[in-house]
């Protein structure tokens, strides 16, 4: 029969041992696993990215909250956004230039700030109306990313990024599986399917320009695979550009004028 446990090594045997359960529980809870023949299983990150992407797409909205901090300053937006069948959105912007308002019809924006007249633009110059777009061209995909599903840079980075799992936390009132992603900015970028030739040209010398080399991503997906928040980090010659989007209320439609017709 093996010596008893001293009351000090017992302790540390139990500690260990609740530790453990509790990164089994997190795990479990958070999405990470999948049954498998009535067993838990761990599932690779490609794999719950790759579906969080598709319950967005299916669902085809969501209410939106986003920040970008960076060497410009910080600017911020919220709203609601659709996409698939209905390509709307309505969302207040604060930046530099001030309040503003973006609204999405049938893919067409418009964009106008206090006291001055709106701007339009369709969704292929989407970013010609960011105050920092110097004359058109792309300007960051601030907007871009504004008025699209999130669950596509998920899906993106799920094809083309090294991904590594965090374990889980809590966020929202929920535990979470947290994720995170690298990819070079041309693999990631080429991984979006209907990102065209000419605009992954102006992408690619948008970033080259300013010396950013590597995309990452952190993603935090709900039990259910629901992404409930996603975070862009680009690091470049001037500094590090941080942009976080909350995203909930899945399948909510755009409401005022962007939502009429």
């Amino acid at each position: 029969m093996p010596p008893a446990l001293r009351p000090a090594a017992q302790g540390a045997a139990l500690l260990l041992l609740a530790g453990a359960l509790t990164a089994c529980s997190l795990m479990a809870v958070s999405g990470d696993r999948t049954p498998d023949d009535g067993a838990a299983t761990v599932r690779p990150p490609k794999q719950v990215l790759l579906s969080a992407a598709q319950a967005l797409d299916d669902v085809g909205g969501a209410r939106i909250e986003a920040v970008e901090e960076g060497p410009e300053g910080r600017r911020s937006a919220s709203g609601t956004v659709s996409w698939g069948a209905r390509d709307d959105a309505e969302l207040t912007l604060t930046d530099e230039r001030g309040s503003g308002r973006l609204r999405v019809q049938d893919g067409t924006l418009d964009l106008g700030y206090d006291g001055a007249p709106a701007r339009r633009a369709e969704r292929a110059d989407a970013e010609s109306l960011d105050p920092r777009a110097n004359g058109g061209g792309y300007a960051g995909g601030w907007l871009t990313g504004l008025v699209t599903n999130p669950g596509g840079r998920a899906h993106a980075m799920a094809l083309a990024g090294k991904l590594t799992s965090l374990g889980g936390e809590q966020l929202a009132g929920t535990t979470v599986a947290h994720y995170r992603g690298s990819a070079s900015v041309a693999e990631f970028f080429a991984a979006d399917e209907g990102i065209g030739e000419a605009r992954l040209a102006a992408v690619l010398v948008y970033y080259r320009e300013r010396g950013v080399a590597t995309i990452g991503y952190d993603f935090w997906v709900a039990p259910g695979d629901h992404l409930l928040r996603l975070r862009a980090t680009a690091q470049g010659s001037a500094g590090t550009v941080v942009t976080t989007t909350d995203v909930s209320e899945t399948g909510t439609a755009p409401e005022g004028p962007a939502a009429a017709g």
